[in-house]
């Protein structure tokens, strides 16, 4: 997933922001999660967890508008942060 999305981004500006938000989000959200560990039910960590996955599912969205090749599971968002933040975006 992520490295035709990256490659893509850099000749999309629109592409490019929303992969840099979703980055943001997936930071945030393993944060949050390694900090909690154990507390997975709690009510803060399932917000964000639902705020990356909207994040993802708006960069999935626009990806099939453009016809960008996905081989990406949204359905596991702790799989989706992980290869987010895994690449070095480069512009």
């Amino acid at each position: 997933m992520i490295d035709a999305i990256l490659q893509a981004s850099k000749s999309d500006a629109r592409l490019a922001a929303l992969l840099d938000e979703a980055r943001e989000y997936a930071q945030i959200y393993l944060l949050a999660k390694e900090r909690k560990k154990g507390c997975e039910g709690t009510g803060e960590l399932m917000t964000l967890r639902e705020e990356f996955r909207d994040v993802i599912g708006k960069l999935v969205k626009y990806c099939r508008e453009k016809g960008y090749p996905l081989d990406f599971c949204p359905e596991d968002p702790d799989a989706a942060a992980r290869e987010l933040t895994s690449k070095t975006i480069r512009r």
